[in-house]
């Protein structure tokens, strides 16, 4: 049997697959995974998967795409050569999996599974109902069970990457150097979900205080984030890691300093524990991190709570505004205290 797993999302909601995905390739001869261009470097990091279509649906991103036949023509073409038995379409619980499950039906996919709750006519055959306390991962995982994929005896169904290869494990301990540290991560996809940078600056300069080695990650495109919060108390390691070596990096830290963002759920899928500064733009208990030791900051309550909104609707960001650089100290002493208990 020849599998596919969509998750057209990006780069945390497709780790966020991870045990869906263990699951389906446990009985499959051939995983394909189905991205988007966000979720792709995730998508090469997990177990399981033996092939990676990369095709930016049009009702996925966060900005609205014209729909184009062209495209939609070449996926279909795409997915045919790839002759997939059956289908899981993995979504969040705001979106919709019929547009792609009928991408699927045209490329000839004859078993299609999603959660649904619009009549899907012939889209699915089976149409799941998730529960809406499940975190998303355990939704997906929920998913492929009822489409009758059970994980391999003895995995946990936590999050999981493929181990860093050699030159990814040399590459990170050349950035990190010698000894114990902990990361800050201080970018997030969504202003709503970010801490002020001011206090990410201040956590890192009290953690190096503490006597804690700090080691600041971000994109290319947060240099100046990423050094202004390193200055010159932390390692700036802005846009100089690629998915694996960000892996290893966050693998080899003793805890990690983080808003709602991709990688949270990294370090989650290598085992290291999270400070979570987490804005409730989302659930945690559907977005937070999974099957790892964390600490949740943030007004869980606060009157952004479930409105999905990617720039803060309340003055003063007061999810986040009254979590001090204190707090987030304290809970990596915490955690790290929890760990050699």
């Amino acid at each position: 049997m020849r599998a596919l797993v969509a998750r057209v999302d990006s780069f945390g909601d497709v780790l966020l697959a991870g045990p869906a995905v263990r699951a389906v390739a446990g009985s499959a001869e051939h995983v394909t995974f189905l991205c988007g261009p966000r979720g792709e470097a995730a998508a090469r990091l997990l177990p399981g998967v033996d092939d990676v279509l990369v095709w930016e649906a049009p009702w996925a991103g966060p900005e609205a795409l014209p729909v184009e036949p062209d495209d939609i023509a070449a996926v279909v073409a795409d997915l045919g050569e790839r002759r997939c038995d059956t289908a899981l379409v993995l979504a969040s619980a705001h979106q919709s999996p019929l547009p792609t499950a009928l991408v699927l039906r045209l490329a000839g996919v004859a078993r299609v599974a999603a959660d649904s709750v619009h009549y899907p006519g012939g889209l699915l055959d089976v149409r799941h109902r998730r529960d809406p306390g499940h975190h998303e991962a355990r939704a997906a995982l929920a998913l492929a069970e009822a489409a009758g994929f059970t994980l391999p005896e003895g995995d946990d169904g936590a999050l999981r990457v493929r181990p860093p290869s050699a030159a990814a494990r040399e590459a990170a301990a050349r950035l990190t150097g010698d000894g114990p540290y902990v990361v800050v991560h201080p970018g997030a996809s969504a202003p709503a979900r970010c801490w002020q940078s001011g206090r990410f600056t201040e956590t890192a300069r009290l953690l190096a205080g503490a006597g804690h080695r700090v080691v600041v990650t971000g994109s290319a495109g947060e240099r100046a984030l990423t050094a202004a919060v390193a200055g010159a108390h932390a390692a700036d390691l802005g846009g100089r890691t690629d998915a694996p070596v960000l892996a290893a990096v966050l693998a080899g830290a003793r805890a990690v300093v983080v808003g709602n963002t991709g990688p949270a759920h990294l370090a989650a899928a290598v085992g290291t524990p999270v400070v979570s500064l987490f804005a409730p733009v989302v659930p945690a208990a559907r977005w937070g991190p999974y099957r790892v030791p964390h600490v949740l900051l943030g007004d869980q309550l606060a009157p952004c709570a479930g409105s999905r909104a990617r720039e803060c609707p309340v003055p003063g960001h007061p999810c986040l505004g009254d979590v001090t650089a204190v707090d987030a100290v304290g809970a990596v002493d915490k955690l790290l205290k929890e760990s050699t208990a």
